[in-house]
């Protein structure tokens, strides 16, 4: 397979890098820019404001509107208190399989696309590949959504994605959002004795929970009619509730974290409305009436919009077309496709190994999907000629 030697090399040099998301991913950065700018690509390295983390946004062809764009996230999930059987950070192949975190999740698919990047710099190509690789994504796709901003408004855009995630090479033109959150309580503590003499923070949260369950009720008669998600309306989880210090203490302090998964935007504005009117016109009030200074503040972890199904996606079709699909589903999975998608691209998300193998111990990548991924790529340099 054209690449595939390329490729293996590059992803070893990937995986040593150990990108987990509270790290900084500058070092993989600079490799990928490295290469990229070695095949001739327009690099440009958009840096956070901590300066410890970075996107990379690069072209390849003419300076012409359009093209499609090749997006996958540098960060990796944790090893620690996993029973790996080799140095996660040291890429290993046994039985046509590449082992290492971040193999399938999603280095992989970086390491094809860059090792490709010579093939589409010799092509004639009437329409640019760009490359982008983001931070952050395991932990609410902050650098996705930064690189959005930076784009938004540029005259030259790519107007179609393919995101990588492991998809087994399946075609995925669907899944909800995800949105995390922390919301903490602040109450008075005292004895636990006289308790009309305090403001019992858990007692609240578990109040706010029971609002929690009911709103995940009422989600279900909002499902739209041809929701072809399972299930087909919005979900909402409870993760955690913890608070208190001891049997006869009354808690001063007490944290819900909880998530929600839209099928539509207008579910996660319903819930946050609710959720917020509640808070200002029942909780409140009654925890101020002993304690002025009692709050509650909703921390948001992440909020990243789903990628919505549409009856006209470019990206799905000529992938479709390039891989002899017939057809395409959806996942339950987060990716940042819809960020794409909001700034205006149609977007698919499809990449080499399966989503079984993310972030778990001995991760791994079959070399067949990295083939299969190659020759996506090989035919997508013909098709943009």
């Amino acid at each position: 397979m054209t690449g595939l030697p390329e490729t293996t090399a590059l992803l070893e040099e990937l995986i040593a890098y150990p990108t987990i998301s509270p790290d900084s991913n500058l070092d993989m950065i600079a490799c990928l820019a490295n290469h990229l700018e070695s095949a001739g690509a327009r690099v440009e390295v958009l840096q956070d404001g901590t300066g410890r983390k970075a996107n990379l946004f690069a072209r390849i062809g003419p300076e012409v509107p359009g093209g499609i764009m090749l997006s996958g996230h540098t960060d990796v999930v944790p090893v620690a208190d996993q029973d790996w059987t080799s140095d996660p950070f040291r890429m290993r192949a046994d039985d046509a399989k590449l082992f290492g975190r971040g193999t399938c999740d999603m280095k992989g698919f970086i390491a094809a696309s860059v090792a490709m990047a010579p093939l589409f710099a010799e092509r004639a190509l009437k329409k640019p590949v760009y490359f982008a690789f983001t931070h952050d994504e395991e932990v609410g796709c902050l650098g996705a959504q930064a690189l959005v901003e930076a784009l938004r408004g540029r005259d030259l855009l790519p107007d179609m994605a393919i995101v990588g995630e492991p998809t087994s090479m399946r075609i995925i033109e669907g899944h909800k959002g995800c949105c995390e959150y922390s919301t903490h309580f602040t109450g008075l503590e005292g004895h636990g004795s006289a308790p009309d003499h305090g403001v019992n923070a858990v007692e609240y949260a578990v109040r706010y929970v029971n609002r929690l369950m009911e709103l995940k009720e009422a989600l279900k008669t909002r499902a739209p009619a041809d929701s072809a998600f399972e299930p087909p309306w919005t979900t909402i989880n409870t993760g955690a509730l913890v608070g208190g210090v001891a049997h006869n203490v009354i808690p001063g302090r007490a944290q819900v974290d909880w998530e929600m998964r839209p099928v539509q935007k207008s579910d996660a504005d319903f819930v946050r409305g609710d959720l917020h009117r509640y808070c200002e016109e029942v909780l409140l009030p009654a925890m101020r009436s002993v304690s002025p200074d009692a709050r509650i503040e909703t921390e948001v972890v992440g909020e990243v919009d789903g990628l919505i199904p549409a009856s006209e996606n470019e990206a799905r079709d000529i992938v479709m077309e390039l891989t002899g699909a017939n057809g395409a589903g959806l996942v339950p999975f987060g990716t940042e496709a819809g960020l794409f998608q909001d700034l205006g691209m149609s977007v698919v998300v499809c990449g080499p190994g399966s989503i079984e193998q993310a972030h778990k111990p001995d991760e791994f990548i079959e070399l067949t999907q990295m083939g299969q991924c190659l020759g996506l790529l090989e035919r997508l340099s013909q098709r943009l000629c």
